[in-house]
């Protein structure tokens, strides 16, 4: 989920506008870890193995 869709709590606006200081922080926040800071080691594993899987696959068919 983006932050675009969020609302939030404090102010009850989309987070993305920045209307009150809570919004304005979260979405500093995230634009600093980028689109992948939010997600937990075991989900970037688990990406990372469906990747190097997919690979695998596509080279085994090419060869």
């Amino acid at each position: 989920m983006t932050y675009d869709r969020l609302v939030c709590a404090n102010c009850a606006a989309p987070v993305s506008e920045g209307r009150c200081r809570v919004c304005r922080a979260n979405r500093e926040r995230w634009q600093q870890e980028g689109p992948f800071g939010g997600l937990n080691p075991m989900a970037l594993i688990a990406l990372l193995a469906v990747l190097i899987a997919a690979l695998a696959l596509v080279a085994h068919q090419t060869a």
